[in-house]
């Protein structure tokens, strides 16, 4: 796979942990993934990035409720339409899902491991073009073969382009149906052979938001790998005593808060 690291890109210093976070997380997009292939999971990313400048999801997000239009999504993908459906919605109005949606959503064909792979997809997607939109940088070029209409290069930029090879198809076997409208893999219910999503963390730090995509483990590695350094790692959240970023920590959970009551997140 081609293209420019995050220093490349930026005018300015960049952290070397942030710099590497962002190569591993554009290897894991453009790579095979549990049930999808790297071209399929880079189309996802371009879908996803189309997503906000679609006059349907747009109508949606200003009705009532979401279910009380219908449309068609304005989209270049040559992905099926209940994935597409799947990527606007869970990119535009995630605060408006509901599990009769998920339910219909995967009874379309997808299946619940497929669809927690787009998630997975569409959060580390969106988080990586939002960081270089806050940075002033231009987001990486995608190679999409297969697409109706090609990919926009930036000037002098290399098109990301998907890694050939075919997904893993790995359910996990100790995944169950607990607290979520999906299976997931509890830390005390990781069988032999299921790959362990929560790395080095201890049962008590595996928080709710680290399950919610554990029906395909490595999304949750690579999305919380990402978060790491974005954000930051698990044994800096409660030291408080000190700041490993540039705002504190006081100031970090401003923004998270005010953001995430604009995103209507109920987490």
């Amino acid at each position: 796979m081609s293209g420019e690291m995050l220093s490349d890109l930026a005018p300015f210093a960049v952290r070397a942990d942030l710099d590497e976070a962002w190569r591993r997380a554009w290897d894991h997009l453009a790579r095979p993934g549990t049930w999808w292939t790297g071209a399929e999971r880079l189309a996802m990313v371009a879908a996803c990035r189309e997503a906000p400048e679609c006059a349907l999801c747009r109508q949606r997000a200003a009705a009532l409720s979401p279910f009380a239009v219908d449309g068609t999504h304005d989209s270049t993908s040559t992905l099926p339409d209940d994935v597409v459906e799947a990527i606007h919605r869970i990119r535009t109005d995630s605060g408006r899902l509901t599990e009769a949606w998920l339910r219909e959503t995967v009874a379309s064909g997808l299946s619940e491991p497929r669809y927690v792979e787009i998630v997975g997809v569409v959060s580390i997607a969106t988080a990586l073009d939002t960081l270089a939109k806050g940075l002033g940088l231009p987001r990486p070029a995608l190679a999409r073969p297969g697409a109706r209409e090609p990919a926009r290069h930036r000037p002098g930029g290399a098109a990301r382009g998907p890694v050939p090879g075919e997904p893993s198809r790995y359910r996990p076997a100790g995944a169950r149906r607990g607290l979520a409208w999906l299976p997931i893999l509890e830390p005390e219910d990781i069988a032999d052979g299921d790959p362990n999503p929560y790395g080095d963390k201890t049962p008590d730090l595996v928080a709710n938001i680290h399950r919610g995509m554990s029906l395909v483990p490595a999304e949750v590695a690579a999305f919380f790998d990402l978060d790491d350094a974005i954000y930051l790692p698990q044994f800096a959240l409660k030291d408080f005593a000190t700041e490993y970023r540039a705002i504190s920590h006081a100031q970090m959970e401003l923004l998270a808060a005010r953001v995430s009551m604009i995103n209507r997140c109920r987490y």
